[in-house]
């Protein structure tokens, strides 16, 4: 108990907000279990009162900015009680799952001598849902995410981003919150760029040492698409490092179901389609497919259709995909090929089945 006490102490001298949070709910338990019911629930009340979401919301909201533009270099979001819809593999669920447990377990884990970094790596193609696993994290946490805004960040005066990202560290430290570093290649490009100046190598060393202090006592998160930038000394920085690539067809198929759960469909429940879906959606990300689905969800509401048809997504996916190119000769053939019949073709066009076909058999 007086471990527990003396940690206590030591975390509100160090204005270590997250040290004495855990440690008063291990005081508790032991308070507890010595058969003081009372002061135990006095301790958890006492703590709880100061959740991570309103104790600091004044200090959060309070935040810093760069000197030369005044612009914010940080955005804070406050979890929501809404779910964030996440449809990963199942390795890669575990593996994010595993991480939120060890940040729900540190009382548990600082009992048993347990002391870990809380650092995250993410990185993939673009629009795979880096960011979404961060903002699920945050949500599942309940702690506020702190976003880096690197556009603010990187000043054009060298010396202030360097400053800028103290700052921002500094901001979120020993406060109940996750800092997001989000596009991190833009400051953590590798050292031996030729093409780097000397200062923005600076800039590096800087990150570096403000990642090491940072991470002992906070939950840091960081995401790129471009991890073949990033300096060697960057990968070290992180316990756990994690692949957000591109969703394989079972994972597709439920970012179609997500995605369309809000609309009457008819191909949800037909699987040859789906499987026919989920194949033209092959290469395409989860931010590409939400594009796609959304714009086939408005031409319904604006038509009013009554449903979301298999082809009005079919249609959408053949814009995405030729932009520039478009004809309606391979717009009919692309419909065709995938399973619509051609009296659904020319109604869905407003012309004759007779057009329909002429098209067709110009394309043989």
């Amino acid at each position: 108990m007086y471990t527990e006490i003396l940690r206590i102490i030591e975390g509100g001298l160090a204005k270590d907000t997250k040290k004495v949070y855990n440690y008063s709910k291990l005081l508790a338990d032991k308070v507890g279990k010595d058969g003081d019911d009372r002061m135990s629930k006095m301790i958890l009340k006492a703590i709880e009162a100061r959740s991570a979401t309103t104790v600091t919301m004044d200090e959060l909201l309070t935040t810093p900015v760069d000197q030369e533009s005044r612009l914010g270099i940080v955005d804070v979001i406050v979890p929501s009680k809404e779910n964030i819809p996440i449809v990963l593999p199942k390795l890669i669920d575990n593996k994010i799952a595993d991480f939120i447990n060890v940040l729900k377990h540190q009382s548990q884990l600082m009992q048993k001598g347990v002391e870990m970094s809380n650092s995250l790596l993410l990185y993939g193609n673009p629009g795979c849902g880096k960011t979404t696993v961060a903002k699920y994290i945050s949500e599942q946490t309940g702690l506020p995410l702190v976003i880096a805004r690197f556009d603010a960040i990187v000043s054009s005066l060298l010396g202030n981003t360097a400053k800028n990202i103290r700052k921002i560290f500094e901001f979120a430290d020993n406060k109940p919150c996750i800092l997001f570093l989000d596009e991190f290649d833009a400051i953590a490009k590798a050292r031996d760029d030729q093409y780097e100046l000397g200062e923005l190598k600076r800039v590096i060393n800087s990150l570096l040492q403000n990642i090491d202090s940072f991470a002992k006592h906070n939950i840091l998160i960081a995401a790129t698409n471009h991890s073949e930038l990033l300096d060697k000394a960057i990968w070290r920085r992180f316990n756990t490092v994690i692949e957000i690539g591109l969703p394989q067809e079972a994972e597709i198929i439920e970012l179609i179901k997500t995605f369309t759960s809000d609309f009457k469909t008819e191909f949800n429940t037909d699987e040859k389609r789906l499987d026919r879906l989920a194949k033209l959606f092959t290469e395409k990300s989860p931010s590409d497919i939400r594009t796609i689905i959304n714009n086939a969800k408005a031409q319904t509401v604006i038509n009013d259709r009554d449903a979301l048809h298999y082809e009005d997504v079919l249609v959408e996916l053949f814009e995405f995909n030729h932009h520039g190119n478009l004809t309606v000769e391979k717009l009919v053939e692309f419909l065709n090929d995938n399973g619509i019949p051609q009296a659904a073709i020319a109604d869905r066009m407003n012309v004759s089945i007779r057009q329909i076909r002429n098209y067709l058999n110009k394309q043989s």
